[in-house]
């Protein structure tokens, strides 16, 4: 089945759509539970449009650690509920609707006392196993391992750190990918999506939200979105979403910053992935294919939350947890990339943001409108039934229950033929083996697509430069089929080259911008323009991440120009900024 192309004819033609329907339901906000609501939606035969103002997945849904997992810390917690239902969803997401993007990997848990220890975090490791039963696709279970065995695993580890382990397994997804890929899926089945389409106000019929107004910002003006009922999953700008309705909700957020390091795989001689307990929370060292991902940190945050700063405390803070169990410690000479995610953690009493719940809340503050925040990456697909089911309870007509739990993502459907094939698919295209795997893993069977574009024009099947785990074909296939507007959203979410590269994509960004350039009808000057915000964008955020507190990182941060808020081009082709009145509204 060929995929629907969110390329420039159909942002035109959502838009189109947005200013003449009225939707069943609006649904506000490009993040995984936004894009997860409007897919639910849609399958159950309602009318859906979705608008995200920035890019899909560009705050917290690309910023993640980028694991599908229950949370073992949870059930230290007592969250039972909570562990169960995200160990459920793992099983889902591995077996059934993405196998193409989400993979099992296993994990180290180092122990540091002998007996009262193994048996504390045994028993809650094999309630971890026994919850997460399910699906053809099951897991591992976990095993007990003496320390000289886990040394075989795990060589890098410093062996005065700990006296034996336990390994178990959990799931790994690309999160922005994966959001990305939701979107189109709804798109698929009949939704209307759109990016850098900011929600300026709501729309009322005395107390009822009817729709929202939403500011093109590639384009001109504004279009008044009807719908009989509007969802909200904005994350940590939940908050702005009451201002904006001109209503009070029951929940606040608080946003939680949590910040990873990346490094190159050799700097760390471990087969496995590694957990480790903090005094606040835990460590995570993670596989990321030729790179190891290092987080998290857990703090408060109050500051620009469009671009959260990574400060030289928090790297200090992951280097120093990390290093007490190395053998060969990390330097900051190690570090290839830096990223930075503000969780939306609904408020409480508890001043330590750790202490905070990770379940989500559902709110309807005004008829028509719902709110749904808090929760994880994981559960998504819950929070957005939820949503869905509280938006509908009381439409005229019965709606179906949802069926999500069965909708493939796309790429999803004959996955498992495709990659038994992937040797003649790699002998038909003239793409190397490991090429093609790389490629299946990210777009699954949509790969068909790819080589078309590589039969067309065989210089796409070459490396870039500056980024030689990508092929050209991928920064082309973003412009054409996968919604990408900008530069920014190129290098950073539809691949992972400005946290990969030790240069954080300086190198490739002329390149894929002369590549993307014919596609989005970018003028020479424009594209210009699209690589100098790039590169600032980068010296903004290695000038942060010297920076010694959040105050200072967060002010050399927002030294780079914000994309957000900059509209279409001129007439000249350069990109201009809002005018004051609009830039200074409350917006999500």
């Amino acid at each position: 089945m060929k995929s629907t192309p969110l390329g420039a004819q159909y942002r035109l033609t959502a838009l189109q759509q947005l200013a003449e329907e009225e939707f069943d339901v609006l649904v506000v906000g490009g993040g995984v539970v936004g894009a997860g609501a409007a897919l639910d939606a849609v399958s159950r035969g309602l009318s859906v449009a979705l608008v995200e103002a920035r890019d899909w997945a560009a705050g917290t849904s690309s910023r993640s650690s980028k694991l599908i997992h229950g949370g073992l810390r949870y059930l230290e917690q007592r969250d039972f509920g909570l562990v169960r239902e995200a160990l459920t969803e793992r099983s889902i997401l591995l077996d059934k609707i993405a196998p193409h993007l989400v993979r099992p990997i296993p994990f180290l848990l180092p122990l540091r006392h002998r007996v009262w220890e193994r048996a504390y975090i045994g028993v809650g490791v094999l309630m971890y196993d026994t919850m997460g039963v399910g699906g053809t696709r099951a897991l591992p279970r976990h095993r007990h391992l003496s320390k000289s065995a886990a040394l075989r695993r795990a060589p890098g580890l410093r062996p005065d750190s700990f006296v034996g382990a336990i390994q178990y397994y959990d799931a790994q997804v690309d999160d922005a990918r994966y959001t990305m890929m939701l979107a189109r899926t709804a798109a698929q089945y009949g939704a209307q999506v759109v990016t850098r389409a900011r929600v300026t106000g709501f729309l009322h019929e005395g107390e009822r939200v009817t729709g929202a107004v939403v500011r093109d910002l590639e384009g001109e003006g504004e279009i008044r979105v009807r719908a009989r009922r509007v969802i909200c999953a904005t994350g940590v700008w939940t908050d702005d979403v009451h201002g904006l309705a001109q209503t009070r909700g029951s929940v606040s957020v608080r946003a939680a910053k949590g910040v990873h390091l990346v490094v190159p795989r050799d700097r760390i001689n471990l087969d496995t992935g590694l957990i480790a307990r903090t005094e606040k929370s835990v460590l995570f060292v993670i596989p990321w294919g030729r790179h190891w991902l290092i987080g998290t940190t857990d703090t408060d945050w109050q500051l620009d939350r469009n671009h959260p700063a990574a400060s030289s405390s928090d790297i200090d803070y992951l280097l120093d947890h990390v290093n007490a169990v190395l053998a060969k410690p990390l330097t900051r000479e190690d570090i290839q990339g830096v990223y930075a995610g503000l969780r939306p953690l609904v408020s409480g009493e508890s001043d330590q943001t750790s202490q905070l719940s990770r379940e989500h809340v559902v709110d309807s503050p005004s008829p028509g409108l719902v709110i749904v925040t808090g929760g994880k990456f994981t559960t998504y697909r819950v929070m957005a039934k939820d949503a869905v089911d509280a938006a509908v309870a009381d439409l005229d007509a019965a709606v179906p229950e949802s069926v999500t739990e069965k909708v493939q993502i796309l790429g999803a459907e004959g996955y498992a033929a495709v990659w038994n094939e992937r040797r003649r698919l790699a002998q038909r295209s003239g793409v190397h083996p490991a090429r093609v795997e790389h490629l299946l893993h990210r777009y699954g069977s949509c790969v068909d697509e790819l080589f078309e574009l590589i039969a067309a024009d065989k210089s796409l099947a070459e490396p870039l430069a500056g980024a030689d785990d990508y092929l050209r074909v991928e920064a082309v296939y973003a412009a054409s089929h996968e919604g990408a507007l900008h530069l920014e959203d190129i290098l950073t979410r539809r691949t992972r080259i400005s946290i990969e590269e030790w240069d954080r994509g300086v190198a490739a960004a002329t390149e894929v911008a002369g590549l993307v350039a014919p596609i989005l009808g970018w003028s020479a000057e424009a594209t210009r323009t699209e690589v100098e915000r790039y590169l600032g964008r980068v010296e903004a955020e290695r000038a942060s991440q010297l920076r010694a507190d959040d105050s200072t990182a967060d002010q050399a941060r927002r030294e780079a120009p914000d994309l957000f808020d900059v509209v279409a081009p001129d007439a000249s082709g350069s990109a201009v900024a809002p005018d004051s009145t609009v830039a200074s509204t409350p917006a999500v």
